[in-house]
């Protein structure tokens, strides 16, 4: 942050912005604080121009490179931005940041325009000027608001009185489906009358119409007056061919018309957009896909994700159909990498997860564990990326690289109770599943238990575990025993939610009846009195002679299953939650009662 007194201006101006500055440290995401920031630097001295104080000039540079870094798809705000820097420093300054602009939000009508105009009222040179708005015509060309920058390059070149390229530019509209393509081809079919014939349709094309009028022609006329009638009649045959361009066009327009005229935010903005609009660009997206043009489906993709960019969905989408064809891979590096590193937040870490896998398979593990990293660094108690991270370890390194990936956030004290529960959980099922040793994971589960005496993910995978061990009728009776001996400990060791000690208890009643010796059906009666009875008999939790173990103060909490019993800030939790749930689904997908 700059030095209080150099923000340039009065001290109460100074006083303003300091002000604003320390709300964005204090809430660094609040756009309505950064819209007023920029409004309180813009207003130093009277308004930034040309003759404001060095300082606050700098003042007014700093707040809006800091804004647009962060929110670097507000068009109107490059605009302004390129406006200040105009009346500031002159033309270069003002295009420098016009081209910033438009690598971050290529596909802006709004902001192509703007740049274009700035460009033919400030250079000379009409070459220079021309191959911007090509550039532009690339970007946002086939939007279906394209008409003020097709309006905007059409009069550049009545300016400079190049009527074959407003032939040109109007004969390359008529073809793209848009808001006004009728009144692009009444002035198209107007000039087409007096352009010469070559400029009217492709060269192969005048070829055939003339080899099809000379064939119908039983005796062609001499000289001078055949060759006039036949540019009739081809004029005429190129009239009709037009007007099928226009049908073909219309037609095109009125499919795409009903996504369109729901498109009622099409810009980017901070708020969410509701689920009608989220449906409808899926539906749009689905349709272009079928319609199967390459450039008019990658162009709406980067049209969605202007309004859509906080939304990690579309962003995977996009990706997944990029991979799709063929030789594309650096374009979806690319698309990974604008999401992740731009657009999507960082507290949504699944776009980046899948950037990991991709450039696993490309071959570059070190960066897939980069980005895994830089997650937590941010996220740090993230169970989803932990997990991921040592899989990855495990596949280039070995079940130990796995492990140690385990113990390091074990270690670790930025790390929550919650995850630690969620990671001893995994670690275990990894020495299970993969080694081969459910002896070891069994000793992971016991020799960590009396940390994670408040932690439901770590109670309902130890329980799941004991009861997914292969049995056969010799052996049951041993496994009875250790399973019964770990709901014994949950009702007497953890500290638990009632409703959580319930659910569990509720697991190995179902284990009894469906997998129970004999006897066990006097067990599941006696639990059932102790768990849904009434009060006067009910008895959720047992007094043992194990002491529990307490649990240091800064690792309190009491992670539960229930989001009503859950607090509604506690990430961690809701991370472990969602493990846990994850893992009792894949139970019970796999035959198991969990």
């Amino acid at each position: 942050m700059a030095d209080y007194h150099q923000y340039g201006g009065s001290e109460e101006e100074n006083a303003e912005i300091r002000k604003l500055e320390n709300e964005l440290l204090d809430d660094p995401d609040n756009f309505e604080t950064w819209e007023k920031l920029v409004r309180a630097a813009e207003a130093l001295e009277g308004g930034i121009n040309r003759n404001s104080s060095p300082q606050a000039i700098t003042t007014v540079r700093s707040v809006y490179d800091r804004f647009l870094a962060k929110f670097p798809l507000l068009f109107g705000y490059w605009k302004k931005y390129a406006d200040q820097e105009f009346s500031i420093t002159g033309t270069e300054a003002a295009e420098i940041v016009y081209e910033r602009g438009i690598a971050s939000i290529s596909p802006s009508v709004d902001l192509w325009t703007n740049y274009c105009s700035f460009k033919a009222e400030t250079s000379h040179d009409s070459d220079i000027i021309r191959e911007l708005f090509e550039r532009g015509a690339s970007s946002v060309g086939l939007d279906f608001l394209s008409h003020p920058f097709w309006d905007k390059y059409i009069e550049f070149e009545e300016r400079v009185e190049a009527h074959d390229k407003i032939f040109a530019i109007l004969g390359r509209v008529i073809h793209i489906p848009m808001h006004q393509y009728a009144r692009y081809f009444e002035r198209y079919r107007v000039m087409a009358q007096t352009r010469p014939l070559s400029e009217l349709a492709p060269a192969e094309t005048m070829a055939a119409f003339r080899a099809e009028i000379e064939a119908a022609s039983s005796q062609p006329a001499p000289g001078a007056k055949a060759e006039a009638e036949l540019e009739r009649d081809l004029r005429h045959r190129v009239d009709s061919y037009h007007v099928e361009v226009f049908t073909n066009t219309q037609t095109e327009t009125t499919k795409r018309w009903t996504f369109e005229s729901e498109i009622k935010r099409p810009y980017f903005h901070v708020t969410e957009l509701d689920e009608g609009q989220l449906v409808n660009w899926k539906n749009y997206l689905d349709f272009e896909e079928a319609e199967g043009s390459f450039s008019r489906t990658q162009f709406l993709y980067e049209r969605c994700l202007v309004t859509c960019a906080y939304y990690d969905e579309f962003w995977l989408r996009y990706a997944r159909w990029m991979a799709a064809q063929p030789d594309k891979e650096e374009e979806v590096r690319i698309i990974y990498q604008r999401a992740s590193y731009l657009y999507v937040p960082i507290a949504n870490p699944t776009i980046r997860l899948h950037y990991a896998y991709f450039e696993e398979v490309s071959d570059r593990v070190d960066v897939a564990k980069d980005i895994h990293n830089a997650i937590l660094m941010h996220l740090p108690s993230h169970v989803e990326t932990i997990i991921s991270l040592a899989n990855m370890c495990r596949r280039h390194g070995g079940l130990e690289a796995a492990i140690e990936v385990y113990k390091t956030q074990l270690d670790s004290p930025e790390c929550e109770m919650a995850t630690k529960a969620a990671l001893v959980a995994e670690w275990a099922r990894l020495l299970w599943k993969i080694k081969g040793s459910p002896d070891e994971a069994r000793k992971v589960f016991h020799e960590n238990q009396h940390y994670y005496v408040a932690s439901r993910p770590f109670w309902g995978s130890y329980l799941v575990f004991e009861i997914e061990q292969p049995t056969s009728a010799a052996t049951e009776s041993v496994q009875y025993e250790r399973i019964k001996q770990v709901i014994a400990d949950i009702r007497s060791k953890s500290i638990l939610g009632v409703d959580a000690v319930k659910e569990l208890v509720q697991i190995y009643m179902t284990y009894l009846l469906e997998r129970g010796i004999k006897d066990t059906a006097k067990e599941y009666m006696t639990l059932d009195r102790e768990i849904y009875g009434p009060s006067s008999v009910a008895s959720v939790r047992t007094v043992g002679n194990v002491a529990v173990h307490p649990i240091p103060a800064a690792a309190q909490f009491v992670p539960v299953l229930h989001p009503q019993d859950m607090p509604d800030d506690t990430v961690t939790v809701a991370n472990a939650k969602a493990y846990y749930q994850y893992a009792t689904e894949h139970a019970a997908a796999n035959g198991r009662t969990a």
